[in-house]
């Protein structure tokens, strides 16, 4: 248990640095909270016309919770390794150090699932590129991929736990994605690119 709890507060601290804030303020555009949706992931900091810092920014987040899983899987195992994934996914989503307000955790979902569901993961990812580049709209591509990521692990026969897993970040994903919803479903949600 003292393991597990470790793996816990290490993977959410590691996965609480925004560096989608950190990055935009290091390149002297301000505080990315203030531009487009008000959101510290990649496909915000992309409105800001810098697709460098946002290929960084979605970089540096898939990656905070790949380590944060695969560390502690090699100190702690397996079981240690999908709680540290996890709580990096939830770190993200809510940052002790910015009041809880975070990203709405795509890029460590996808983090999460290449270093520990890899399979999964190819699914996924499909999944947002197809709808991404049939729609043009990224939290659209979001929101199948999540879906599809429990779906697909019960294709693989992963068991339970995993399909348990992936449908409990689906959910996550779906919950902060709450407002991009409701513009789907009004027509107002903007297209990836979009400055506004």
């Amino acid at each position: 248990m003292l393991s597990l709890a470790l793996a816990a507060l290490g993977g959410y601290l590691l996965g609480s640095i925004p560096f989608g804030l950190l990055l935009t303020r290091a390149a002297g555009l301000g505080d990315i909270r203030n531009v487009g949706s008000g959101n510290i992931g990649a496909t915000n900091v992309l409105r800001t016309g810098r697709r460098d810092i946002a290929f960084a920014t979605l970089v540096l987040d898939a990656g905070k919770a790949a380590a944060a899983l695969l560390i502690a899987r090699e100190i702690a195992g397996p079981e240690a390794g999908f709680v540290a994934g996890g709580a990096a996914f939830l770190g993200h989503c809510f940052p002790v150090w910015l009041g809880f307000k975070g990203g709405k955790g795509v890029a460590t979902f996808f983090g999460v699932l290449f270093a520990g569901l890899w399979p999964v993961a190819l699914v996924a990812a499909a999944a947002w590129l197809a709808t991404a580049a049939i729609a043009r709209i990224s939290s659209l591509g979001a929101l199948v991929a999540a879906a599809s990521a429990p779906i697909a692990a019960a294709a693989f026969n992963l068991g339970p736990w995993a399909i348990g897993f992936c449908a409990l970040l689906a959910v996550l994903i779906f919950w902060r994605h709450q407002p991009n919803i409701q513009r789907l479903l009004r027509g107002e949600e903007p297209r990836i690119g979009a400055k506004s």
